[in-house]
């Protein structure tokens, strides 16, 4: 299921959660993103943290160009 069929009819809300029509809570994430964040480089993951933070749904580029992928 896409996200724009989870949240139609409910509300994104920050770092990957949504709230669905029926008031249940989600958070999808990317898997990559906990190889991010478990980086032994901290300034690689606290980068990918703020990038995640400034996120609703989480974009899969964006968070790779805070990593230094892109």
């Amino acid at each position: 299921m896409s996200w724009e069929k989870l949240v139609a009819g409910g509300e994104p809300q920050q770092c990957g959660w949504l709230g669905d029509k029926y008031g249940l809570a989600w958070q999808i994430i990317p898997t990559a993103l906990g190889e991010m964040l478990q980086d032994e480089d901290a300034e690689k993951s606290n980068r990918v943290m703020k990038a995640t933070l400034a996120m609703e749904k989480l974009d899969i580029c964006g968070l790779e160009r805070a990593y230094g992928r892109r």
